[in-house]
């Protein structure tokens, strides 16, 4: 379990990231369109999972943003936004901000809170996703962690942008 805190507050998350040097686990998430998507529909494309606790906050709006700029110089790279937000609001966010270099999925039925370490299990925000980053190679190997320590901080965008290269 991660230790992090909320406005200096702490917050425990279910688990751990994946270890760098492990694959990651398969995963259902839901898209705008209420589809299932799948480590299959990424296959053989490097992955940034940009994970947030929600869509309507400052910070996650800000790293969303921040990514989706940084998307568009990547190749065969996907930005994954992860949140356990419902689809409807990730898909009205990014249509009102312009963001269409990154794709936004929802945990909102699924396990990848779990499955992935990064459900809080206490604290106000008990049940949403912490904040992370977790970059993997074309095969789906991790290559980059990231546990944001603070909630309410922005993550590393170049340590995660710099484990692609």
């Amino acid at each position: 379990m991660a230790d992090i805190t909320l406005h200096d507050s702490p917050v425990h998350t279910v688990g751990n990231l994946p270890e760098v040097g492990s694959t990651i686990k398969n995963f259902k998430l839901i898209n705008s369109q209420l589809k299932e998507k799948t480590n299959e529909d990424y296959a053989s494309t490097r992955k940034i999972f940009n994970i947030f606790p929600s869509i309507d906050t400052a910070v996650c709006a800000a790293a969303a943003r921040k990514f989706n700029e940084k998307a568009a110089e990547l190749e065969n790279t996907v930005v994954i936004n992860v949140s356990k937000d419902l689809p409807f609001a990730l898909s009205r966010f990014c249509a009102a901000e312009g963001l269409d270099n990154v794709e936004s999925l929802s945990d909102f039925r699924g396990s990848f809170g779990d499955d992935y370490g990064v459900k809080m299990e206490d604290s106000p925000m008990q049940g949403l996703l912490s904040r992370a980053v977790i970059v993997t190679d074309e095969a789906g190997k991790v290559i980059y962690t990231e546990q944001v320590p603070e909630i309410a901080q922005e993550p590393n965008y170049e340590a995660a942008l710099n484990a692609l290269k």
